[in-house]
């Protein structure tokens, strides 16, 4: 029996541990950020849980996923299933499962991967590649300006045993990348090529799902080129968290002992894996009105006269507003600044599940309105002399534009 002394100390660390992270208008606030994040075209990772899909997750079978927990294995086996392979491996993020991916493929240094210079892997997760796995990278910028083809990646290849040199090990495509898609005959012909030479073929499908709706293709036929794939929950479907790596049953054994390795072993991960099943179900098949909407906006800026840099084939595009003389950085203040502000950054805008059309509209509505200013303010107009250069686009910083690169 404890004594009053203990009782009081105890009361005492249990009042200072204490923690209430909710507040009194937390329900206002997140209708608040919900309407937030339906005019925001900054990314499509902004998306939130809705009620629907939190009443089907929280009846999620409960279990510890180091362990096994069933509905993270069923959503597994599902995923797998879905894309041909024959096993998958849920986690937490899309840079772990890409990274960890790398990992578990590259056994023995030296080696290298080779992708496209405007690659995730490659510009987005922190030079993952370089620590986790010690490889070199080979970026390759594509002849066409669009995607890799095998006549970009051949030349671009190391072999040999050569001392000096580390050995393309892995090919890494990803598709959508900045929304675009890959034919699936270069995606074909450069897995044929590449496994010719005992390379292994990697893919970054964080938004495969997009792909898969843009050209009427299956999961599997997407991923029967590859020995593993990434796949996103949160990117696209509105997930809260998850992504999904796919492969052989060897290989995902491996990667498992590599995830906890990384950090990436959780726990009751059940609510995860249900959001993630209940986003399959339901908002996958909202993904052609996603594709709409961004093509709306390409065409409304088409009509104003604004530059596109890369086009809607999926949920986002890249503009130029220089064209009606306007900058940047103007378009994303007079945004935040509308009576129900739009958000964004740079020169992307992203479509996603939860944007609200009237978002579209209104922003189409200011960059007439800013145009029409900067005639009444003398703008001409003048023509973007583009013969010398081809357009390499990249996720931008906040006020950034597309890298421009010597042709």
């Amino acid at each position: 029996m404890m004594s009053s002394l203990t009782e009081t100390r105890l009361a005492q660390l249990a009042e200072d541990v204490r923690c209430d992270v909710h507040s009194r208008t937390q329900d206002a606030d997140n209708d608040a950020r919900r309407a937030e994040i339906s005019r925001t075209f900054i990314s499509d990772t902004v998306t939130v849980p809705t009620k629907e899909m939190n009443e089907y997750a929280i009846r999620a079978t409960l279990g510890d996923d180091v362990f096994f927990e069933p509905s993270t294995a069923a959503l597994e086996s599902h995923v797998a299933k879905l894309t041909g392979k024959e096993a998958g491996l849920f986690m937490p993020t899309g840079t772990m499962s890409n990274q960890v991916a790398l990992r578990t493929h590259l056994q023995q240094p030296p080696y290298s991967v080779l992708c496209d210079a405007r690659a995730h892997v490659y510009r987005m997760e922190g030079g993952g590649i370089a620590f986790h796995s010690g490889a070199n990278v080979i970026p390759v910028f594509p002849e066409n300006g669009h995607h890799l083809t095998w006549e970009d990646i051949e030349p671009r290849i190391v072999s040999g045993a050569d001392v000096h040199i580390a050995p393309t090990r892995i090919v890494s495509l990803e598709s959508t990348l900045n929304g675009t898609v890959i034919p699936q005959e270069d995606v074909i012909a450069i897995s044929r090529h590449a496994r010719e030479k005992g390379i292994i073929m990697h893919l970054d499908g964080a938004r495969l799902w997009h792909v898969a709706v843009a050209t009427g293709l299956s999961m599997k036929e997407l991923c029967e080129p590859f020995e593993s794939v990434s796949l996103c929950f949160s990117k696209g479907l509105g997930a809260p968290i998850g992504s999904c790596l796919v492969g052989s049953k060897e290989f995902i054994a491996k990667a498992r002992c590599f995830r906890k390795v990384f950090g990436g072993g959780m726990r009751q991960t059940g609510y995860l894996a249900a959001s993630a099943a209940y986003a399959l179900t339901h908002h996958f098949p909202l993904l052609p009105r996603v594709h709409a909407l961004a093509k709306r906006m390409q065409e409304g800026l088409e009509e104003i006269g604004v530059g596109i840099l890369s086009p809607a084939e999926t949920c986002m595009l890249f503009y130029d507003p220089s064209a009606i003389g306007v900058g940047y950085r103007e378009v994303v203040e007079r945004a935040a600044q509308l009576p129900r502000p739009i958000y964004l950054n740079g020169s992307r805008l992203i479509m996603h599940i939860q944007t609200a059309g009237e978002a579209v509209d209104d922003f189409l509505c200011l960059m007439r309105q800013l145009k029409e200013e900067k005639v009444q303010a003398g703008w001409r107009g003048q023509q973007a002399d583009r013969g010398k250069h081809r357009e390499v686009y990249v996720r931008c910083g906040s006020w950034g534009g597309p890298r421009v690169l010597p042709a």
